[in-house]
């Protein structure tokens, strides 16, 4: 099993990998398996960037984040400015019916409101924007309209499993009860268990997503 050392400095080495971040802005401490995050970047994408870096490491239970946006004023945007540039950000994107969506910037904090059929959509229309300039979070609180049968539902996730090739189909089980989705069994890191989560998500209907799984611990220390 990895000891927190060597989770930190795993962590350390997958933030270097990624070619947006300066790993020298991050502070990276692990203490039982769970990591903090800490320091300043310059944008929101940025700090999602890290955070999903970190969770890609085996050993990593979870992540607490601390990590400080201070966008440098040639950055700046006003609250107008960044509403126009997310208006202009889902009007592009093919998966967004953006008509259906309602939004509000306060001190560069956007928040999505609105309704979708599909959970996809309602990803889409955050992940459209978290790299805009002078964005600091984005809330979203879009909801999805179920249209299909639990008996479907259960069968698009199932498939979506056998179809990944990063998550082990065969130690998850899924249960769906209306258009709630539990999912129990084991995985191998926090990016599988999300990877799985995420597919659960993206089936048409999906309101809920009880996620049960359990992050195997690594054999041995590499």
């Amino acid at each position: 099993m990895k000891n927190d050392n060597q989770i930190q400095k795993d962590v350390m080495e997958e933030l270097k990998w990624e070619p947006f971040l300066n790993a020298a802005e991050i502070g990276v401490a692990v203490k039982n398996g769970i990591v903090t995050l800490s320091g300043q970047v310059d944008s929101y994408y940025k700090k999602l960037v890290a955070e999903k870096a970190a969770k890609k490491v085996s050993g990593v239970k979870a992540i607490a984040e601390d990590i400080q946006i201070g966008v440098s004023p040639s950055y700046n945007k006003s609250d107008t400015e960044i509403a126009e540039a997310v208006l202009n950000a889902l009007k592009w994107h093919s998966a967004v019916q953006e008509d259906k969506i309602k939004i509000k910037v306060e001190n560069g904090v956007v928040r999505l409101e609105g309704e979708v059929e599909w959970e996809y959509q309602r990803n889409s229309a955050k992940t459209a924007i978290e790299n805009l300039i002078g964005v600091r979070s984005v809330i979203n609180l879009v909801t999805v309209k179920p249209k299909v049968s639990a008996s479907d539902i259960q069968q698009k996730i199932n498939a979506a499993f056998h179809r990944s090739a990063t998550i082990d189909s065969g130690k998850i089980d899924t249960e769906v009860s209306g258009s709630r989705v539990i999912l129990k069994g084991t995985v191998r890191s926090i990016a599988e268990k999300e990877d799985a989560e995420i597919a659960a998500w993206n089936a048409p209907g999906v309101i809920s997503v009880d996620s049960r799984l359990i992050i195997e611990e690594p054999e041995f220390a590499f």
